[in-house]
């Protein structure tokens, strides 16, 4: 039995489609992960965004990452697959080492999601000591 991997998947897809297939496509991609071997930890949508630059004479994406483990050739099979969806703009499979992992709990720590509790409270701070002068 081979050694399975964290690794995290983000998907582009083609944000002029309707929900439904949007969600259908969704679907698919967690399927081929699933039938070829990985084991899905999580699923963050992100939901539409523009695009930094024209992918296919498209300029809006649906953007989704998916968490899973896998054994290393469960990689090219999926791979494989994805490579030939059309509603697919983009896809980036990286494999999560310990390292990276370290960084993004760094990151978390310190950084604050807008209109999160925190994030208010800081604004109210600010917009305090400006009253203040």
């Amino acid at each position: 039995m081979e050694k399975t991997k964290l690794y995290e998947c983000t998907v582009i897809i083609d944000g002029g489609l309707q929900d439904e297939a949007i969600a259908a496509a969704m679907e698919m991609v967690q399927r081929v992960i699933t039938e070829k071997g990985g084991s899905i930890s999580s699923v963050l949508e992100v939901g539409r965004r523009k695009t930094a630059y024209p992918i296919n004479k498209k300029t809006i994406g649906y953007y989704a990452h998916i968490e899973f483990t896998a054994a290393a050739p469960v990689i090219g099979a999926v791979e494989k697959v994805l490579r030939y969806e059309e509603d697919l703009l983009r896809y980036l499979i990286i494999h999560l080492t310990s390292a990276l992992l370290e960084m993004r709990k760094r990151v978390e720590k310190y950084s604050v999601v807008i209109g999160s509790p925190e994030d208010t409270a800081a604004a109210e701070s600010d917009d305090s000591g400006k009253d203040a002068k």
